[in-house]
């Protein structure tokens, strides 16, 4: 019995202070995307909107986020940087997909109104 409290208070501490250091390597990796970004890189913002870096500054970044519209935010408003080669391919997946998915959901639907009995006023 003595040494259940401690035992548990372990138990509790252990996760606690892993999840503390992950995130703080967390923290660190966007610190350091957001330290490195340079002109051209096509980023997202943490509000979703996409653009592409055409000035920085110590604290600011100018993004265009369409043909001569250009925006000023914080560096610790960007999110990510993307990817181009990796957006390109799983865009293309997720099409087919979801045409292959509404082609089955209406054809399913079509199917189910035959089949359903019709109720009239009769």
């Amino acid at each position: 019995m003595d040494l259940l409290l401690p035992l548990l208070l372990v138990a509790l501490l252990i996760p606690m202070f892993l999840g503390v250091r992950r995130q703080k390597r967390e923290a660190a990796k966007v610190t350091d995307m957001q330290d490195s970004l340079k002109v051209g890189d096509r980023v997202v913002t943490t509000s979703g909107l996409y653009g592409t870096v055409v000035e920085l500054d110590d604290s600011s970044v100018d993004l265009e986020i369409a043909e001569d519209v250009i925006t000023t935010w914080l560096r610790a408003a960007v999110r990510e940087v993307r990817n181009e080669e990796a957006t390109d391919t799983t865009d293309t997946t997720e099409d087919a997909t979801s045409e292959e998915t509404s082609t089955e959901a209406v054809a399913s639907t079509i199917d189910a109104e035959d089949a359903a009995p019709r109720l009239t006023k009769d």
